[in-house]
């Protein structure tokens, strides 16, 4: 099955119609496994010729669905691809999208719910399906049964790990056509040229792939049990940062493809080892951007200035600002939302080259865990008294600026001090 970026789509395909028996097992709530062979027949005895007609309510369904069963054909017709595929999948194809369900025990519906959800394009009833799709049908029905998943969290769970697995499979795949050592040899497709990398390559990266699954797991378990409720989870106090490079449009115009590629994904890898290193959680990148969010002001505030200096003495790159916000922050899904995200966006939009802009917040949390004084009159009175303090970071106050949707604010400049 191919995949579709969106991860949502037109409205579920229609049952094809059934007969007598398939609508009283329908109306008991549950779908009978039955055999495929057997099911063929009512499939094509019931169904138009991709074997779901498109709903009247949405006319280009059809037309997608008919395209990616093309598709789906086109493999078929390639020995090759097919056995590429059998390779990775670990079984061959052997059921329709109706036929998938019905084996699982599962309507067709909430099926196609959570394929669209994964992100699979929609393929009519051709038969791409293998024994491995049933099982995940049947396993993600099955906690919605056992009650420990509502249905709408399923789809959640189907659309998340969909859409991170899908930039994962094609990130993976471009690197390592890529990063071949090899010559290509004359005649041969890529394709060809796949089939032993992956060979080589699938058990090693499986394992791997599911070892930093769980130690990023159990990283996020323990932010769960460390807090101090489940309001705490959902709407948390955060310092939240976004790095954005300055005049990345010109670049656009001025880099060829493969030398702009090659800044962002250097811009990228610096950007998220910092954040690592340094007691962060990357977000997400967006190309000429990078979100992050730490727990720990100053935690936030390090990485920003780190991700300045770090950038700075790289003259491949160009000019590099940032903007820090500290506040409630709604999380879902891997992703942060809230006023708080936005002021960061806001102040990063509005920070001077190769510097740190923060708001009052940050600059109140960074005082009250003495990580900066709120003035320099602040930090001489607290050397003459002969204290214990040593202020890692600098705030200069910068004139008040009227930020869209958000009101006037009071910028502050962070910086280092020596």
């Amino acid at each position: 099955m191919s995949v579709d970026d969106s991860g949502a789509g037109e409205p579920a395909p229609p049952h094809p119609p059934r007969t007598a028996p398939d609508a009283a097992r329908a109306t008991s709530g549950a779908e009978r496994p039955d055999d495929p062979a057997a099911d063929a027949a009512t499939d094509e005895a019931g169904a138009g010729e991709d074997g779901a007609p498109p709903s009247p309510t949405d006319p280009g369904a059809g037309h997608d669905r008919n395209a990616a069963a093309e598709r789906a054909a086109a493999v078929e017709d390639d020995p090759i691809a097919l056995k590429l595929e059998q390779l990775i999948l670990g079984a061959e194809r052997r059921y329709t999208p109706f036929q998938a369900a019905r084996s699982a025990g599962v309507s067709m519906e909430l099926a196609s719910r959570f394929w669209r959800a994964m992100g699979f394009a929609d393929i009519g009833q051709a038969k791409a399906l293998t024994e491995a799709d049933v099982l995940a049908l049947r396993r993600l029905a099955g906690l919605v049964e056992a009650g420990l998943l509502s249905e709408p969290m399923a789809v959640q769970v189907a659309r998340s790990t969909g859409q991170t697995t899908a930039r994962l499979a094609d990130w993976q795949i471009d690197s390592f056509l890529e990063g071949l050592t090899e010559p290509q040899e004359p005649g041969m497709t890529r394709t060809e040229i796949a089939y032993p990398l992956v060979e080589l390559l699938l058990p090693e990266l499986e394992e791997f792939i599911v070892y930093v699954w769980r130690r990023q797991l159990a990283a996020a378990t323990g932010r769960v049990v460390q807090a101090q409720d489940d309001a705490e989870m959902v709407n948390r106090r955060l310092a939240v940062g976004f790095a954005d490079l300055v005049g990345f449009t010109r670049l656009t115009r001025r880099l060829e493809e493969e030398e702009l590629g090659e800044l962002v994904e250097a811009f990228e890898t610096t950007a998220a080892d910092l954040v690592a290193a340094h007691g962060g959680r990357l977000i997400k990148t967006l190309g000429d951007e990078v979100l992050y969010a730490a727990d720990d002001a100053g935690v936030a505030a390090e990485i920003g200035l780190r991700l300045i200096e770090t950038m700075s003495h790289d003259e491949t790159m160009p000019a590099l600002r940032v903007g820090l916000a500290f506040g409630s922050v709604t999380t879902r899904m891997g992703d942060v939302f809230g006023t708080t995200v936005n002021l960061a966006s806001r102040l990063t939009s509005i920070a001077p080259k190769d510097a740190v802009l923060v708001d009052g917040a940050l600059a109140d949390e960074l005082s009250r865990t003495g990580d900066a004084p709120r003035s320099e009159a602040e930090a001489a009175a607290a050397e003459k008294e002969g204290g214990s303090v040593k202020y890692r970071f600098a705030l200069q106050p910068m004139w008040q600026r009227a930020v869209r949707g958000l009101g006037v604010v009071e910028p502050w400049l962070l910086t280092r001090r020596p």
